[in-house]
């Protein structure tokens, strides 16, 4: 039977390219992200391969989240897989030099918009009696480092919701897997940085760091376990990357 897979962030970075795994894969998708011609770019290029559909909305919006989850037809509402992989990092500051903007917009993507996503959701799991919930932490969700306080601690609040879920929903069927990318060549240190082209290509220097394509295949690789096989949590490094600022530049 074909699955239904909803991906939050799928318009670029982890989220685009678990769609693109997912879709070689054959799970129908629901393509979830704020930029409404990226996923529309996103699902034509998926179309030849599983059936597509869209929800543009801002997870830190709780409205918009319940009423365009609510607004599946009936053929999407079942939906299978939850991928929480929407949420970003602003701002690279020491906490008493930290913009309280920032840090909204932290804690309503990663930590908020988590829940709110994962709350219009799981209710059909549970009455469905399975699912699956992929939740994207970080490394920085199990080592805090400077000038990163706010974003590390939103990261270690997924882990610890997805530690909660797992509790809450084993009674269902329901599994939980948490997914802990390290260094990722993505729009992350872009949007971190705010444009700094200069000072994003740095983040990456010297070294080869994980593609979205790395993450995807975890994610695949977890949703694709046995029934009675749950990938509980996973923390994916680069080659080169030892923790969280432990990285050897050539």
């Amino acid at each position: 039977m074909t699955r239904i897979a909803l991906i939050t962030g799928a318009s670029s970075g982890i989220g685009k390219a678990t769609a693109q795994a997912f879709a070689k894969s054959g799970i129908d998708l629901i393509l979830c992200g704020r930029r409404q011609d990226r996923l529309q770019e996103l699902s034509n290029e998926l179309a030849p391969l599983v059936k597509t559909t869209s929800l543009a909305f801002d997870v830190r919006d709780r409205k918009a989240v319940e009423d365009a989850i609510a607004s599946l037809p009936k053929e999407w509402q079942a939906i299978d897989i939850l991928v929480n992989n929407a949420g970003n990092a602003h701002g690279f500051d020491p906490i008493d030099k930290g913009n309280p903007d920032d840090w909204d917009a932290m804690i309503g993507s990663n930590v908020t918009g988590l829940l709110y996503v994962s709350k219009a959701v799981i209710p059909g799991m549970v009455e469905r009696s399975k699912g699956h919930i992929v939740n994207l932490s970080s490394i920085a969700g199990k080592e805090t480092y400077a000038n990163g306080t706010v974003y590390c601690a939103s990261k270690a609040a997924v882990e610890a919701f997805s530690q909660g879920m797992r509790l809450d929903l084993i009674q269902h069927g329901i599994k939980v897997t948490n997914i802990a990318p390290g260094a990722v060549e993505t729009e992350f240190s872009m949007v971190r940085f705010k444009g700094d082209e200069a000072r994003a290509d740095k983040v990456y220097a010297g070294f080869d760091p994980l593609t979205a394509e790395d993450i995807a295949d975890s994610i695949l690789y977890a949703v694709n376990a046995p029934a009675h096989v749950t990938i509980a949590d996973v923390t994916i490094l680069a080659a080169a990357q030892a923790a969280a600022t432990t990285v050897y530049r050539k």
